[in-house]
């Protein structure tokens, strides 16, 4: 085991250090200029659209709203990463590793913008719902069976059973500090929560989601913007600190520039999703009247979890004053950096967060892992089998160590992600043209709708079966 820990560590150095990194941060910046920062000119187009996503489209069916499949993916996007990870990332890398989530962020929202459009533009109908996401747009738009079943496997290794080890682990982690209740009373606790809202399927899982996301997500800005406010006085400082400790000589003389980088990418793209090949499983399921609506939705969401909630978490220690560099990290960090603010309070407080933010998490996770698996078998035992599975995994996490399933998660989250982002570049010259057909379409005064028979790119592919 401990050889398997060495070989996977050692592949994992590869990818991230030099793999990831380019292929990020380079798909990132070649979308960013193609779309013409899409991201950045047309955010108030992503807020009107968020805000009018309750409209359905297509009658027929079960299908969700555009702010359902926003509140689903962003459950699976505020986790454990938005409390441990920042606290993690702050403790290896230091503050500038902060700066470097925030960059990933804003330039990878791109991604997220075209890979959920495309799924949308290859989603499918099934009985209760419309499915989809890379596999799908692998399939039918690259015609590349091989590479959209393995990259189902990979979405189904990493979200529905190693990411859901990671957020069972850490909720029952900060329930403990916070409580004193044992992993293994809280571990069954969660998973038999998660077994009653899986077996639901998607509707209940988007009710869930579109009622609890928002909750936890205001509450914990609220608190986090109260405490910028009481320490108002400290804020160009830790901004300053932020930004010193990503380009300062210090770290780039001693090496804590790379670590900064790193840790910033990494788990910014644990906790943001963005061109990972996640949340397109969720936007495709959405009801809307043009592919790139829920685009722009999506790429909102990136904004939300990062720029929003990660800097709460970032403010909340860098404000504290604890020393974040010793062997105290991830949530515990989180806990003892809000106690230092409003008490022992902060610690309960937390642990009520990280409950909320990694339980809607484990759902939203499932169910990325559920679209891969109807990807490749329409079989309900099979179905049914995989959310047992989930069960076992939640309970698992709750009474195990994490560092195999962490390193295992961060080796399939590089090879999904490298095999999303391949897909993305090939065919991110169909959703130029959706783009393009969108902005004609605004700016003739129309609420934009999309037929693929009025624009020829589109007209002959047989491919595009929902529109």
């Amino acid at each position: 085991m401990e050889t398997l820990q060495h070989i996977i560590d050692a592949t994992n150095d590869i990818l991230w250090t030099y793999v990831m990194i380019a292929a990020l941060i380079g798909c990132a910046l070649y979308f960013t200029l193609r779309s013409g920062f899409v991201q950045f000119r047309m955010l108030g187009e992503m807020i009107r659209q968020l805000a009018n996503s309750n409209e359905r489209h297509h009658t027929e069916g079960k299908h969700i709203s555009p702010f359902q499949a926003f509140a689903v993916s962003l459950a699976s996007r505020v986790g454990t990463g938005n409390l441990a990870g920042v606290a993690t990332a702050i403790a290896v890398g230091g503050p500038g590793a902060v700066f470097w989530m925030w960059i990933i962020a804003l330039i990878g929202s791109a991604n997220a913008f075209i890979e959920s459009t495309l799924a949308q533009l290859y989603k499918r109908r099934t009985e209760d719902s419309f499915i989809g996401g890379p596999a799908y747009y692998i399939l039918h738009g690259l015609k590349c069976r091989w590479m959209a079943i393995l990259f189902s496997v990979l979405t189904i290794l990493t979200f529905g059973f190693a990411f859901n080890t990671v957020q069972s682990n850490t909720l029952c982690e900060a329930v403990e500090h916070a409580f004193g209740f044992s992993h293994i009373h809280m571990g069954i606790a969660i998973t038999v929560a998660t077994l009653v809202i899986i077996f639901g399927g998607i509707q209940r899982i988007a009710k869930f989601s579109s009622i609890i996301v928002p909750i936890m997500a205001l509450g914990y800005i609220l608190l986090a913007f109260t405490i910028v406010i009481l320490n108002i006085g400290q804020l160009p400082a830790v901004i300053e600190l932020i930004i010193k400790s990503a380009f300062g000589m210090e770290q780039v003389v001693g090496g804590g520039l790379g670590a900064a980088l790193m840790q910033g990418i990494k788990r910014g793209l644990f906790s943001n999703e963005a061109g990972m090949g996640s949340a397109p499983n969720v936007a495709a399921t959405a009801s809307t009247s043009h592919p790139v609506k829920q685009g722009l939705i999506q790429s909102l969401g990136v904004f939300t979890d990062t720029l929003i909630i990660c800097s709460c978490t970032a403010f909340i220690i860098l404000m504290s004053g604890i020393e974040f560099g010793g062997q105290m990290d991830g949530i515990r960090l989180t806990q003892e950096a809000l106690t230092t603010q409003i008490g022992g309070a902060g610690r309960i407080f937390v642990a009520i967060a990280i409950f909320f933010f990694a339980f809607s998490s484990i759902i939203g996770n499932y169910y990325y892992g559920e679209a891969n698996v109807k990807f490749i078998t329409s079989s309900r035992k099979v179905l049914n089998a995989y959310r047992l599975l989930v069960g076992v995994m939640v309970m698992s996490g709750a009474a195990m160590s994490l560092q195999t399933v962490w390193s295992l998660a961060d080796l399939t989250m590089a090879l999904m992600t490298l095999c999303n982002i391949a897909a993305i570049v090939l065919l991110g010259g169909q959703v130029m043209t959706l783009l393009k057909d969108y902005r004609k379409q605004k700016s003739a005064g129309l609420d934009p709708v999309f037929r693929k028979n009025d624009i020829k790119e589109f007209a002959s592919n047989d491919s595009i079966e929902c529109w």
